[in-house]
């Protein structure tokens, strides 16, 4: 069984960094196998795709620049580094992975993680 566990998230003052973790399980799971991303749902809003990673990097514009998405094979472990936080970034954000980078980044992955909280107060 695969598990996708996020943390790292909390409350910061816009302008701050915080970074997200998603440490994943499972028998054969490895992260180096599939594409890796991170989504974020903010209240009354959809699930929207903010950084994936596939052989190479996909980020979307309106985090780019500021966020910076990145793995440690050891650890089978996904990170989001998130810098110049601003108040539209909180949200849930969620880890996500799917052998398909194409099903990942339009939200379909087949394995989901809890989610964590970002807040960011102005």
């Amino acid at each position: 069984q695969v598990q996708l566990v996020e943390s790292g998230g909390g409350l910061v003052q816009a302008g701050g960094s915080l970074r997200l973790s998603c440490a994943a399980s499972g028998r054969t799971f490895s992260i180096s196998r599939y594409a890796m991303g991170w989504f974020r749902q903010a209240p009354g809003k959809e699930r929207e795709f903010v950084a994936a990673f596939s052989g190479r990097i996909y980020i979307a514009d309106s985090v780019k620049g500021r966020f910076t998405i990145s793995r440690d094979y050891a650890k089978n472990t996904l990170y989001l580094q998130m810098n110049s936080l601003k108040p539209e970034d909180t949200a849930v954000y969620y880890c996500n992975a799917d052998p398909s980078i194409n099903r990942l980044r339009v939200g379909t992955s087949t394995y989901w993680g809890q989610g964590t909280q970002v807040t960011v107060s102005s």
